[in-house]
């Protein structure tokens, strides 16, 4: 029986709940003018959040739990739905809005069914009317009230009708009592959600549709992997090719305000800070944003055009071949903004063992912040050839996630054996995306990408430009030499002179820099990584992207700022051309092709770490990984360094 409250007053706290793919989390970001995530599969919510909006003079808090089917599974996400509800470590709720699917009303009855035994006053907010009336059926939300004794209202959560009359609904909560059955007798739950479907609903759902034609090619085991395989392979060389210009704009903006601030700031260490440290380092860094904005907003779009829960039913087979549980592909998805809410999004893994397999493996796929460091290799190795330049984008995605398969298979073979679980995923109906959703997104991650950039990497530029500015070397005789032959030939061959104080100035700089605390830590450091071709500078980059992958161009960007040699050119060209101590090129093709694998590979992001230990509650989990990930990474990058060496001599 439903709660024997008979409510009229207005409730201040409200929890949205409901199954995955209803609809819930846009309704959620319409209602309070927020941007949380959504998606076409169970997981994209792991964590309760919470919003508030206004109706009237009542200020009203909704709380967005995670989507699951039962109230009563035994996993993590159930837990979090509970406690809520029986308000655990928490207020307990004025009322709960349960949005529905009106397609595939038998499902999602038996969530409300669940609600209902709770003594908490409901509100059905009943989504995908417009969408259930082209498949052929109507509904009388009246009839259906009065079955589930609480109000029902059509909502449609993206464009925000019905969000009004929600809002009344929660002003005047009323419930009337109706016999339910036991939430635990299944044949009674499904008899009665027939009964409530053949009293208030009419028509008959269409078969045959759209959505059945395309999805005997894209659930294909064979079609749909091929598939999928070319819409990644498709979206990355989008991102590469589209981003040229607009990072050529970002380029020359941060050339010309270094420019501009130079020439302001009087010569010295606050010039030099400012110019070599702070504008170089963020130029490293920002200069990546147009690609980290294309890949959420193409991704968003596809989300939301409900493909990617193809690509999770086409994934699940293929991923328990490899000890994985189906559940594991959210996390992966999640995974190419960042490791971090991918590893907390295994919380949907039901089993332990699942669960820990994914964390462990999660990293591997490629992060935004990779990004930067694939576009600078990528463009070192493949000059002037965008087609062959995607191509290899997309294969450095493809080579993270093979070591993360492969890795899952040994995991599961030795530290923890057993069998995955399949995943139970509903298919959504195909739609057209939304515009803004995707804008919204997007703007939401550049902004925690340029966020980074001010903070935490503004903060490592600036301590990498002292440690490469101090102590002070003295001036060697030999630049000495050299500028005063400048000064005696500047009257009969000025472009002679020119040339000759370039000299003494690179020199200058290489011997500071190589002198400097940075280039100390370098050298000592350099025969780890001297087998996989870098030099002291390029051991600084790696050491300083263990504390964040997208430091590392920031840091080349600072330790080549001074470099006269590649004056007047934007800052990635000038890391591309930038010196060794012996005067080649920091950047040859084994050394990029070895430091790509590396960066694909190497576990450099020290909170992913300490989510790894929160996640897993130990140590010996996230010490692990790292020892893993780092020891795989230096093999690869060193097999690839002498094939393709040998390749190329």
């Amino acid at each position: 029986m439903q709660n024997p409250k008979s409510q009229s007053d207005a409730a201040s706290s409200v929890l949205l709940l409901g199954n995955p793919n209803v609809g819930k989390t846009t309704l959620f970001n319409r209602l309070c003018g927020l941007r949380s995530a959504t998606s076409n599969f169970p997981g994209s919510t792991v964590e309760s959040r919470t919003g508030s909006s206004s109706s009237g003079t009542l200020k009203r808090t909704f709380t967005d739990l995670p989507g699951l089917y039962s109230l009563h599974a035994s996993d993590e996400l159930s837990q979090v739905c509970t406690n809520a509800l029986d308000g655990v470590d928490c207020e307990p709720p004025d009322a709960v809005v349960v949005v529905i699917d009106a397609t595939n009303l038998r499902r999602n009855l038996t969530i409300v069914n669940e609600v209902l035994h709770y003594d908490v006053p409901c509100v059905i907010a009943l989504s995908m009317v417009d969408i259930a009336q082209k498949a052929g059926l109507t509904i009388d939300t009246v009839k259906f009230g009065k079955h589930l004794g609480c109000q029902v209202v059509a909502v449609h959560p993206r464009t925000g009708v019905g969000a009004s009359e929600l809002h009344t609904a929660l002003d005047n909560l009323t419930s009337t009592q109706v016999e339910l059955p036991k939430t635990e007798e299944r044949k009674a739950v499904n008899a009665w959600a027939n009964d409530v479907i053949a009293s208030s609903v009419g028509g008959t759902l269409a078969t045959g549709t759209f959505t059945d034609r395309l999805d005997r090619t894209f659930t294909h085991p064979v079609l749909g992997l091929a598939v999928f395989a070319a819409v990644m392979a498709g979206l990355f060389w989008t991102i590469f090719t589209l981003a040229a210009f607009p990072m050529d704009m970002v380029d020359f903006i941060f050339g010309h305000l270094s420019t501009a601030v130079g020439g302001v700031l009087p010569a010295g260490d606050l010039h030099d800070l400012v110019v070599d440290g702070v504008i170089a380092g963020i130029a490293g860094t920002v200069v990546f944003l147009p690609q980290i904005c294309l890949l959420f907003f193409l991704i968003s779009l596809l989300e939301d055009t409900g493909y990617l829960a193809r690509a999770a039913f086409v994934m699940d087979r293929l991923l328990r071949k490899f000890g994985l549980p189906g559940q594991s592909f959210v996390p992966f998805l999640s995974a190419h903004a960042c490791a971090i809410p991918a590893i907390m999004a295994a919380r949907i893994v039901p089993d332990r063992r699942d669960r820990i397999a994914t964390i462990l493996v999660a990293p591997f796929f490629s992060c935004s912040a990779r990004l930067p460091v694939y576009v600078l290799l990528i463009s070192v190795l493949f000059i002037d050839q965008p087609f062959i330049a995607g191509l290899a984008f997309f294969g450095c995605y493809v080579l993270g996630a093979l070591a993360a398969l492969f890795t899952a298979l040994l995991v599961r073979r030795t530290v923890i054996p057993g069998v995955s679980r399949p995943m139970m995923l509903e298919l959504p109906t195909y739609k057209w995306p939304s515009l803004r959703t995707a804008v919204l997104t997007t703007i939401d991650r550049a902004w925690v990408f340029l966020k980074n950039a001010g903070t935490v990497i503004l903060a490592i530029v600036i301590i990498l430009w002292w440690l490469s500015a101090y102590p002070t070397i003295q001036t060697p005789d030999s630049v000495i030499v050299l500028r005063e032959q400048a000064s005696i030939v500047a009257a009969s061959d000025l472009e002679a002179s020119e040339r000759l104080l370039n000299e003494a100035n690179s020199l200058e700089y290489t011997t500071q820099l190589s002198g400097s605390y940075a280039g100390q830590l370098g050298k000592f450091f350099q025969p780890v990584f001297a087998p996989l071709g870098y030099d002291w500078k390029l051991t600084v980059g790696v050491l300083t992207s263990f504390a964040a992958r997208e430091v590392f161009v920031s840091t080349l960007a600072v330790l080549t700022a001074g470099d006269s040699d590649v004056d007047n050119v934007g800052v990635i060209e000038k890391i591309e051309h930038a010196k060794r101590d012996d005067g080649k090129r920091i950047f040859n093709i084994p050394t990029a092709a070895s430091l790509l694998v590396f960066f694909v590979l190497a576990m450099q992001c020290l909170p992913t770490i300490a989510v790894t230990k929160r996640e897993t509650g130990s140590w010996n989990w996230a010490l692990l990984q790292l020892g893993y990930m780092t020891v795989l990474a230096w093999i690869a990058s060193f097999i690839t360094f002498t094939v393709v060496s040998m390749v190329m001599s």
